[in-house]
């Protein structure tokens, strides 16, 4: 079921149970998105509430927003953080969970009306997948829980008629400007990029690229994971593959322009020729906004793009010859089945490893390929396999790693 599927047959609303105020669970609430939806839910306290916070390894940011949010659950994966956290809230009402199992307990709980779902990597797959059959809607910023498993996770939203609305800002984009769209087919959306902190470079510079470099996005703020995968373009190579299950699209149907200012976000192209675009300044407070207030726009007080200052916006082909990373995502898009998923997962390894200062730049490239090619090819996969190809994947790509 696409996004333009239930926009004509199962209109979205994201109302809370009260009629008033949406409860809110956010899992990932200590990484980039985490924390800015936290400050537009602290901004509409009238109309939200924050009823499950959930981190990796940071129990110090997770503890204060505890204190200040005061929810239902918060979920620490890091079990050796648990005793921390329980005692520091022990003065509340908040109930403290630990590991996946934490997570997909969480995810089951009746008391929230929106999943935030923010978690990095695959690690997202699981509450995901727990949150759509406990019915509620999900706002995904997590583009590898499509990657990995799309067809099982729009056919689980279309069986528990569970809304899924893009976070992501290209997504979120295109989401939006398909809104009063619904019989009108697409001809092609156009996903855009910045291009990274390494616009124009060639390989000769970039063999030499460290971590510290990698991490200077040009516009937009991001946690480190993404902006890497957005340096190495592979970040668009995902959002193809996110964008073919959210739009119920071919892979003919999706393009990637590079537009360096990022503030035409996306922009789908219908089949009488006319494009219709999404513009705004690159902030992701405005796509989380959208998505825990659709189907209504309320007042912000965001920036605002001044058309009265002098900005040119312009548009170029990606240059896949030097940033090979989109190349091999079009490649697992094109091929479908667990090739997606054996991608992303060897991606994850080789981004963490130069994260890590352990392979270079190009490594990361030369990784995801190698594993493509050595775990093997399941054209129509079942969960079990999704989950067995993950880990042969990220296994393999790790014996890469020079020791």
């Amino acid at each position: 079921m696409s996004i333009q599927t239930q926009l004509k047959y199962n209109p979205i609303t994201t109302e809370g149970s009260s009629g008033t105020v949406k409860r809110i669970a956010i899992f990932g609430s200590t990484g980039s998105i985490g924390t800015q939806s936290l400050e537009v839910i602290a901004a509409h306290l009238d109309k939200f509430s924050v009823e499950i916070l959930t981190a990796h390894t940071n129990h110090e940011l997770l503890i204060a927003q505890a204190l200040a949010f005061r929810p239902k659950y918060v979920v620490i994966t890091d079990e050796k953080k648990y005793v921390l956290i329980k005692e520091a809230l022990s003065g509340t009402n908040t109930k403290v969970l630990a590991g996946e199992q934490g997570l997909i307990d969480a995810a089951s709980y009746s008391g929230y009306d929106i999943m935030l779902a923010a978690i990095v990597g695959y690690a997202g797959l699981k509450p995901t997948l727990k949150a759509i059959e406990s019915g509620k809607t999900i706002a995904l910023a997590n583009k590898e829980t499509l990657v990995v498993a799309g067809d099982i996770i729009m056919q689980k939203a279309k069986d528990y008629k569970v809304k899924i609305i893009p976070v992501d800002s290209e997504h979120s984009a295109i989401f939006q400007c398909l809104v009063g769209e619904e019989s009108n087919p697409i001809e092609k959306i156009i996903l855009t990029a910045s291009g990274g902190p390494f616009l124009g470079r060639k390989p000769n510079f970039l063999v030499n690229v460290k971590r510290d470099h990698a991490l200077q996005h040009p516009n937009w703020t991001m946690g480190a994971k993404i902006t890497i995968d957005s340096a190495t373009l592979m970040n668009k190579g995902l959002e193809m593959i996110e964008a073919k299950w959210l739009f119920d699209l071919e892979p003919e149907q999706i393009q990637v322009v590079i537009h360096p200012q990022s503030i035409i976000h996306s922009m789908v192209q219908f089949q009488d020729g006319s494009i219709k675009a999404q513009m705004g300044l690159p902030d992701m407070k405005l796509p989380i906004h959208y998505a825990f207030t659709y189907p209504k726009r309320v007042t912000t007080n965001f920036p605002r793009y001044d058309f009265k200052k002098p900005n040119t916006l312009t548009f170029e082909e990606p240059d896949v010859k030097t940033f090979r990373n989109l190349t091999l995502a079009k490649e697992a898009l094109n091929k479908g089945g667990n090739m997606p998923c054996i991608l992303n997962a060897a991606n994850e390894i080789a981004v963490f490893a130069f994260l890590k200062n352990r392979v270079g730049f190009l490594d990361i490239t030369e990784m995801v390929e190698r594993t493509m090619e050595k775990v093997p090819f399941i054209e129509h996969p079942t969960l079990d396999e999704y989950y067995y190809s993950d880990g042969e994947a990220r296994v393999f790509a790790a014996s890469l790693i020079e020791m």
